[in-house]
């Protein structure tokens, strides 16, 4: 891990397309910003480990239920 202090106002650079910025400092709270292509999908931690979760969650379906999702389509309101 590396380790580096920086005041308010300054930056990082990770790579060549992901800067982060610090925004603000306020007691032991810190504003940052970050500039990544669109493509690059940035999350706060809690957010990506609940996404990582759910998606294990999903791969856990059992053969019934997926069976019985391809044979009984949910109702799109078209009949």
């Amino acid at each position: 891990m590396l380790i580096l202090s920086r005041k308010e106002g300054e930056s990082i650079v990770i790579g060549k397309t992901i800067k982060v910025h610090i925004i603000e400092i306020r007691g032991r709270q810190v504003r940052l910003g970050i500039e990544a292509p669109g493509e690059t999908p940035v999350y706060r931690e809690e957010v990506y480990q609940k996404i990582v979760e759910e998606n294990r969650l999903a791969t856990r379906i059992k053969t019934e239920q997926l069976r019985s999702l391809i044979l009984n389509p949910i109702n799109d309101g078209k009949e």
